[in-house]
């Protein structure tokens, strides 16, 4: 699918709803948004709001966490 699109060009219609639901499906199975833009040539925004459009669950930013340190027992 990545090679149809030319950098830049408007991705409307049935081919943006295409592009979608495959973004949501590689996000979904594990691949980071840098990735996925990378990997169709455009930008972390795009492919962010291409998620939003379709309804991803999108995951947090990850990295170290500052609650409570559990206690080992």
């Amino acid at each position: 699918m990545a090679e149809t699109l030319k950098k830049g060009s408007r991705v409307t219609g049935a081919v943006r709803e295409k592009l979608a639901a495959d973004l949501k499906k590689k996000y979904d199975s594990g691949a980071s948004i840098r990735a996925l833009a990378e990997e169709t040539g455009r930008s972390y925004g795009f492919v962010h709001r291409m998620l939003s459009e379709s309804g991803a669950s999108l995951r947090g930013r990850g990295g170290a966490t500052r609650g409570k340190k559990a206690t080992s027992a």
